[in-house]
């Protein structure tokens, strides 16, 4: 075999080479058992020309033949699939990253009917990338066609896309073993006019059920909660005590802004901007303030300090 066949696609030379490759993989797929009708149909040719590749296969020790309908692959014939399936790969690879991989196309929505060649504006839009044929501060070029509501690609992108990260108010709902339910009415007043609404535990699952609040996230919610904000939406989570920590860890590391507010506040009953009832935890909101203080919430801090 020559040098060079480990780094060029010598399969893709011809469709006879390409037809030759495949006849062969499906032999090492089937052996010893091999139907050439089943091969035939496998690759929508005719069983006389999988019968003339078989043929030519044998003649050149890559395939070897034990009797009627019975062959192996020889050591020459898994060398020469593996000598060709590494050029391959190594193909598509470069094709992947060098080639696919410079045409950056993204996908949006249009608000109006687009049409390939279009310059379209774009805008955040309950999270999601909007195609306006208006045209915007930040703007691209549509690459299909497709009518408002429609999914369309665009690319050459110019400008920045103008929207504020989301927000994500947190509640901290007690272990199951640390107290009863929460009351639904104070837990409906903390879903404000929030975007989404996201559950984390079972214990919150339970709460947000009893207070017959709507739950748009129940899974993920680490990586789903910290996207949604990224994307501009604003974020309600219930969130079990013993999974806070993981929540806040990931907000923080991506820059999310958070308040995490404790049910069961602390003080004279009164509460602050996002304390809670008063109760036995001792705890206010996260700024470590008490119910009573009239403080208000300090974003990013952690809350079991």
């Amino acid at each position: 075999m020559e040098g060079d066949e480990a780094t060029s696609p010598r399969v893709l030379d011809s469709k006879r080479d390409a037809t030759r490759y495949r006849v062969l993989v499906e032999i090492a797929a089937r052996q010893p058992a091999v139907s050439q009708g089943e091969i035939a149909e496998a690759l929508g040719v005719t069983s006389q020309a999988v019968s003339d590749y078989v043929r030519a296969l044998v003649d050149s020790g890559y395939v070897e033949k034990h009797g009627r309908g019975r062959y192996e692959v020889t050591k020459e014939g898994v060398d020469w699939l593996i000598n060709r399936t590494d050029a391959l790969s190594e193909f598509l690879a470069r094709v992947s990253d060098d080639v696919l991989g410079s045409v950056d196309v993204d996908a949006a929505v249009a608000t109006g009917p687009v049409s390939d060649g279009d310059v379209v504006g774009l805008e955040m839009r309950d999270g999601v990338l909007h195609a306006v044929p208006n045209g915007g501060p930040a703007t691209a070029v549509a690459v299909t066609d497709g009518d408002a509501g429609a999914a369309v690609g665009v690319t050459d992108f110019e400008g920045v896309v103008d929207y504020d990260p989301g927000v994500v108010t947190a509640l901290s709902v007690p272990d199951v073993t640390e107290g009863g339910p929460l009351d639904p009415d104070r837990i409906r007043e903390y879903v404000g006019e929030n975007d989404l609404v996201a559950v984390a535990g079972t214990e919150s699952y339970a709460t947000a059920a009893a207070a017959a609040i709507d739950v748009d996230v129940r899974f993920g919610t680490v990586d789903a909660v910290s996207e949604a904000a990224l994307r501009g939406l604003d974020v309600f989570l219930l969130v079990s005590t013993d999974e806070l920590s993981r929540h806040t860890t990931r907000l923080r590391d991506d820059g999310i802004r958070y308040e995490v507010h404790d049910p069961i506040g602390s003080g004279g009953g009164g509460e602050g901007s996002g304390a809670g009832e008063s109760g036995e935890s001792g705890k206010g909101d996260e700024s470590g303030e008490g119910s009573g203080a009239g403080e208000g919430d300090e974003s990013c801090e952690d809350s079991d300090d």
